[in-house]
């Protein structure tokens, strides 16, 4: 059968100090509802959209054990046995594993897609379409890898790219002749030029066996760690195993580990060609995109703004007024205990601002 997870474990640093330790930005509620009463979780969009292609019970959500109670409060429609709380941070190929071991014990059939909470996605019609397109192609090849391929509006510089090669018996799907890392500028150009490109979305479509396999040949040590675990009884056993076992596994991530060594073999890899309104909300000048436009500057909370534009402005206290004057092209956050204020185009330094945060005053602000 048909399962998918969400990945929810991020800490959301770059959109400090919004998105805080204890609660990172999957489980904020930045997304407008768009009719002006409020707005919901990026998390919530995710599993809300899942829910167009896949019933509930199939779909689950991989996230730190620390998030675990606040992801279920969110997500009343989430079976308790569908949330996979990892007890440490091992990156994505450990996230992954354990999730598709948890799956492949559930159904040893199941096919797996695998999706980020921290995306906006328009139109969802497009985006369940092309899902259930990445799904029909493990049909064709059963021991395929198939990458969600988002087709590029812009020379975008902080993505990677994925080229595509030949068709294949699927319409829609085409094999995977590259993956390139962030490229340049005038890289980037040539790339959106070409027609050839797709930005690497970091959603995939596989069977939970097939990603399980992948591990035990390139990356035996986990394999054996995620066995142990599910091989043992669900519940404080398993519990038990999992805080032994996981914290030793070694970091590296999916790309790395999984996908790398496969797009080696031809016609293994493929991509899905995904024609939508992408947004990956990882830093203040995205996030900025899901908010409301007063004026010339994007806002949440309540705000005055004179002679000010370009701005992104945000308050999470509806008792407290930002006012601007003259201000231009800053992003203004103010939360009970922190204010922050920088040009937009040192947005990208938030994170190395919230090391220096820390380096001075510990963990209290993060």
């Amino acid at each position: 059968m048909r399962h998918a997870v969400i990945m929810a474990g991020g800490s959301g640093t770059r959109l400090w100090p919004l998105s805080r330790a204890a609660r990172p930005k999957q489980l904020l509620d930045v997304v407008s509802d768009g009719d002006g009463r409020g707005a919901h979780s990026l998390l919530a969009e995710a599993f809300t959209r899942l829910e167009s292609v896949l019933p509930a019970e199939r779909i689950w959500v991989c996230t730190a054990a620390r998030y675990g109670d606040q992801v279920q409060a969110a997500l009343p429609r989430l079976r308790p046995d569908r949330l996979v709380l990892e007890p440490v941070a091992r990156d994505t190929a450990n996230a992954v594993g354990l999730t598709a071991a948890l799956v492949a014990d559930a159904d040893p059939d199941a096919e797996l897609a695998v999706v980020s909470a921290d995306h906006v996605i328009r139109p969802v019609e497009r985006f369940a379409d092309v899902l259930r397109t990445a799904y029909d192609a493990l049909a064709a090849r059963p021991r395929s890898l198939v990458t969600l391929g988002i087709r590029p509006t812009s020379p975008a510089t902080g993505f990677g790219y994925v080229r595509r090669g030949g068709p294949t018996e699927v319409a829609g799907v085409a094999e995977a002749a590259a993956f390139v890392e962030k490229p340049d500028r005038a890289t980037a150009q040539g790339y959106l030029a070409s027609g050839e490109y797709l930005w690497n979305s970091g959603m995939f479509v596989w069977r939970a066996r097939t990603v399980l396999d992948a591990l035990a040949d390139h990356l035996p040590e986990s394999a054996e760690g995620l066995a142990r675990i599910v091989a043992a009884p669900a519940g404080a056993q398993r519990d038990a195993v999992l805080a032994e076992v996981f914290p030793t596994l070694p970091k590296i991530s999916v790309d790395y580990a999984v996908l790398e060594p496969a797009a080696r073999e031809p016609g293994r890899v493929l991509v899905a060609d995904l024609d939508v309104e992408w947004l990956d909300v990882g830093s203040w000048p995205a996030l900025a995109q899901t908010l409301e436009t007063v004026g010339d500057n994007a806002v949440r909370g309540l705000a005055v703004t004179l002679d000010s534009a370009g701005n992104i402005v945000f308050s999470d206290d509806p008792e407290h007024l930002v006012a601007l004057v003259g201000v231009r092209d800053s992003v203004v956050v103010h939360t009970a205990d922190v204010t922050m204020v920088c040009p937009i185009g040192e947005a990208e330094r938030v994170k190395q601002l919230l090391a220096e945060v820390e380096s001075a005053h510990g963990p209290r602000f993060s």
